[in-house]
């Protein structure tokens, strides 16, 4: 037995960076959103990695929602700097950083807090798990919690990424394995517990790649590394790893790296802390649903996509701030501001989409780490983030 007392003008369901800076918008703009998130608190666990948050989205996002400068002050000095080895661990390519690449690198979780402490208390609600929605007819939506409770809304935003419970409303298209699986790992104090690895990888990115295989690396701004072991294979290959035992995971892992350097192979063998299995998953390229009246969704939730254009992070934040000022500059007219919206997001998202397929296949082709290399050739890639 549901109970829904409670109506909330805007709904989102997702407490990530896309849904954080549609909030963020609509309060610069004297709108207000509910926001619901599954974790029990906002640092409930560790939002991981660096971004690199482009000039032309992400950032643009940010001047929308008032944060840019505060933004640049969190900034990873040094982050946009790259390497890119091949398996023998011979450097094929580096890129000192150049903050005229319009690509700084901060870390998620700061970016996160910053989103969160520029909105009002009590904005979000935590430990709110979506467990369905359904339409109520005229464009109203009623939302039902595990807790029994439910709620409804006006305007409904899916902002709960890869497997949106609110994207059912819209389409019935489910993430497909992309072939790619990733492995993460951390060394913490890098300089002084792993100064090899601290080499090999450099004041920012890192590529190694070779056919099928790669590690992607980054520096953090507490100076540990983060690695992403990254494998074409079967989608049941992760679920053969038993990652509850460290040294057995890691023995599993390297395995795929028998004939890689050492300097590399340590970047997984020496790891602090429990591995991390990652399945790449991603929506159709081209995603896209008829418009429904009340509904949306944003970021992962309505163009998931491997990470190999960088700009998922990007366009969580772009997204964000285009329906928030959507909304705002179409006060009562709200499916006006959706169809303004979403033209505007499948046209990117379905190019970044395809963009990010193209990487994936030329980052790990048999002939790696020629691909990137070549790309570095030509216009400024965009390959992390």
């Amino acid at each position: 037995m549901t109970t829904s007392s409670v109506h909330h003008p805007v709904a989102v369901v997702g407490a990530g960076l896309g849904g954080l800076t549609l909030a963020r918008v609509l309060h610069v703009h004297g709108m207000q959103a509910a926001l619901f998130d599954l974790d029990p608190s906002a640092d409930a666990r560790t939002q991981g990695g660096m971004l690199d948050i482009h000039d032309d989205s992400g950032q643009e996002a940010l001047r929308a929602a008032g944060l840019h400068r505060d933004f640049l002050e969190r900034v990873h000095p040094g982050g946009q700097a790259t390497r890119v080895l091949d398996r023998f661990a011979d450097v094929r390519h580096t890129e000192d950083d150049d903050e005229s690449r319009g690509r700084p690198e901060i870390d998620r979780g700061d970016l996160r807090a910053l989103l969160l402490g520029s909105l009002p208390e009590g904005t979000v609600r935590w430990g709110a798990k979506v467990t369905g929605a359904r339409p109520l007819g005229g464009g109203r939506h009623e939302v039902t919690l595990a807790d029994g409770t439910a709620f409804t809304t006006d305007l409904l935003v899916g902002a709960d990424g890869a497997w949106s419970r609110i994207r059912p409303l819209l389409s019935r298209a489910e993430p497909s394995y992309t072939g790619v699986s990733f492995v993460e790992a951390d060394l913490l104090q890098a300089d002084v517990r792993h100064p090899a690895s601290a080499a090999v990888v450099g004041g920012g990115m890192l590529f190694a790649l070779g056919a099928g295989r790669g590690f992607l690396a980054h520096r953090e701004t507490d100076g540990s590394l983060h690695t992403y072991a990254a494998v074409e294979a079967p989608e049941e290959w992760l679920d053969g790893i038993d990652f509850g035992d460290p040294r057995a995971a890691k023995a599993a892992v390297l395995k795929e790296f028998d004939d890689w350097h050492e300097s590399l192979r340590a970047l997984v063998a020496d790891a602090d802390g429990a591995l991390v299995p990652r399945h790449i998953h991603a929506l159709p390229v081209g995603h896209r649903w008829d418009r429904v009246p009340g509904v949306t969704l944003l970021g992962d939730a309505a163009h998931l996509m491997s990470p190999f254009a960088g700009e998922g992070a990007n366009l969580a934040l772009l997204d964000g701030a285009e329906l928030g000022l959507a909304l705002a500059a179409r006060p009562g007219d709200t499916e006006a501001a959706l169809v303004a919206y979403e033209d505007r997001m499948f046209r990117r998202a379905e190019a970044s989409a395809a963009e990010s397929a193209r990487n994936s296949e030329l980052l790990f082709r048999a002939d790696a780490p020629q691909g990137l290399l070549d790309m570095f050739a030509g216009p400024q890639p965009r390959t992390g983030g």
